[in-house]
């Protein structure tokens, strides 16, 4: 690279465009061709010769790897991890009229109720951490969550919120949280992708965009491993085809790929390169990876799994075995969060689902020593209403729903240097708006990049002729949850 920069600068006022993209071209594929001669060359190092000079990793790292944990549609952060008592005992009277008063909602029309939870909570562990009756295994690690009750964000609807949760902008087109990161590592296994995504239920609405690469190059979007069939798309060889023709077939693609890059000097072929060559390094690692029925009987009770099925279970014990193997970013998207009627019922089904492996995934990973080294992220797009979505004539019917909820909600982090044991933020007697320490969206990306030992001001990546960042002009680091 060092060798192209010099090219550059000595030549690049006498080159013709041709020659000059001829000649770069040239030097960008000696270095995707020596990375592939060396699998190691880049895998290990986690070095980018841009976010070198930058000094985007400057700080030193806490983290090393991500389990980012999605709930698609958004859970009620009310029913599971903020109890106010002030909201049980005004349940069933109307809210406010200074606080209905220019409220927007997404689906809420007439001045609504107020609507406390059913469930009981309990504070948990040395650290007093409250959290809810639904969520029992999760209780019994409480000393290890950084809880956070004042994340608040800019979107009541769920595309534009997964979008702006993930990649810090509410329209399609940024790189997603993961690619961020996979851009700013890199990889630490030459033949698994840096970035992994594991989906349970439908996509959410924000599709692939929420693990997209955006303007980045495309060798840093998130790559989707399924549970059933081929783990990754056309990962197998077609009928009739042995390895060794597969690896003859992708060695002459490579070249012809060679050649059109040395002509028109397009970063993506070389990123094509590279992608055929990791495919078939997959082809070996990937089906060894999924194969969770290796899995002693002690782990699959532990995390409630059951292999050859799709589950959220079965997918946090693959994040777990992929972290295992250096994969830098792995993200969970679990569906059928959004409440809108039957949100006591609907979260006792899904707390029931997720509950279990969520814990198994925390002392799984503090049992082999690899929690302090790996953050896990628990949240969604926004929180629910304390005021009920639905008829209410007469009392709290059975199927009443909660709404969307944009200006106070709760996530929580575990291990990979946040503060364990601890309370971040408060929100107000009825959990509806933040009363301390508020925290952006921007904010927290920022304060995850930091755990990764990334300045989230510093990792950019020029497009259309300005540099672009996660956080784009905002974001502040809380300092407090880091342990």
């Amino acid at each position: 690279m060092e060798m192209f920069n010099q090219l550059l600068a000595e030549q690049q006022r006498t080159l013709s465009r041709r020659e000059l993209f001829q000649r770069a071209g040239a030097g960008m594929g000696s270095v995707a061709l020596a990375s592939l001669m060396n699998e190691n060359l880049f895998a290990n190092s986690g070095e980018d010769f841009a976010l070198a000079k930058s000094g985007a990793k400057s700080i030193p790292a806490k983290a090393k790897n991500v389990i980012f944990l999605h709930m698609v549609g958004a859970p009620s952060h009310l029913d599971l991890y903020d109890y106010k008592p002030e909201l049980q005992r005004l349940t069933g009277e109307l809210v406010p009229d200074d606080l209905w008063k220019g409220l927007r909602l997404a689906f809420i029309r007439e001045q609504p109720k107020l609507l406390g939870t059913k469930f009981r909570f309990e504070k948990q562990g040395e650290s007093g951490t409250e959290i809810s009756e639904l969520m029992p295994h999760l209780s019994s690690v409480a000393d290890e969550l950084c809880m956070i009750k004042s994340l608040h964000t800019e979107h009541f609807n769920h595309a534009p919120a997964q979008l702006f949760f993930q990649t810090g902008f509410a329209r399609f087109g940024r790189p997603s949280f993961g690619s961020w990161v996979n851009y700013g590592l890199g990889s630490e296994n030459a033949n698994l992708p840096g970035f992994v995504v594991l989906i349970t239920g439908n996509v959410a609405g924000g599709g692939n965009s929420l693990w997209g690469s955006g303007f980045l190059p495309s060798e840093y979007q998130g790559i989707e491993f399924r549970t059933a069939g081929d783990p990754v798309l056309f990962l197998s060889n077609p009928s009739g085809i042995q390895a060794a023709d597969r690896k003859r077939i992708i060695d002459k693609i490579n070249q012809l790929n060679q050649v059109q890059l040395a002509d028109v000097g397009d970063p993506e072929i070389a990123t094509r390169i590279s992608q055929y060559e990791m495919a078939f390094r997959m082809q070996t690692s990937v089906p060894e990876l999924m194969d969770i029925g290796s899995e002693s009987k002690q782990i699959h009770e532990m995390y409630g799994t059951q292999p050859g099925k799709t589950s959220f279970a079965n997918n946090c014990l693959l994040a777990r075995r992929l972290v295992e193997r250096g994969v830098r970013f792995v993200q969970l998207y679990d569906q059928g969060w959004d409440h809108h009627s039957s949100v006591f019922s609907n979260m006792e089904k899904k707390c029931k689902q997720v509950d279990q492996p969520i814990a198994a995934l925390i002392s799984d990973l503090k049992q082999r020593g690899l929690l302090d080294e790996t953050l896990v992220v628990w949240g969604a797009e926004f929180g629910r209403t304390p005021m009920l979505q639905g008829k209410s004539n007469v009392g709290i019917p059975e199927n009443v729903g909660r709404d969307h909820h944009k200006d106070a909600y709760t996530v929580w982090m575990a291990g990979g240097g946040a503060k364990a044991g601890m309370t971040y933020g408060k929100t107000d007697e009825i959990g509806f708006h933040v009363a301390e320490n508020p925290m952006h969206v921007n904010d927290f990306h920022a304060t995850l990049l930091h755990l990764l030992g990334l300045n989230h001001e510093k990792l950019t990546f020029k497009y259309q002729g300005r540099d672009f960042r996660l956080t784009d002009v905002a974001g502040r680091v809380a300092h407090e949850v880091v342990g």
